[in-house]
């Protein structure tokens, strides 16, 4: 299930919510005024690589792995 970003086209509030994949919106409220039908917006990421210490990358096989695991990726410990 993918989490989606939604407006509240009342208040204006954002939020976020792990949805069925392809939600509108049309089935929720708003969490702030409870306005029906928020709308879904685009949302930025940024990706955090541990093997580069940098956002946007990805993790390098054979890097050091983290301070808290022997691993060299921490999808496999978790972090």
């Amino acid at each position: 299930m993918p989490i989606y970003e939604f407006k509240c086209q009342s208040c204006g509030r954002r939020f976020e919510r792990l949805c069925s994949l392809g939600e509108t919106g049309e089935s929720l409220a708003c969490p702030q005024c409870g306005t029906n039908g928020p709308r879904r917006v685009m949302s930025g990421f940024a990706a955090r690589s541990s093997a580069k210490g940098d956002f946007g990358g990805t993790a390098s096989s054979g890097g050091s792995g983290c301070s808290g695991c022997t691993s060299t990726s921490c999808a496999s410990c978790g972090h």
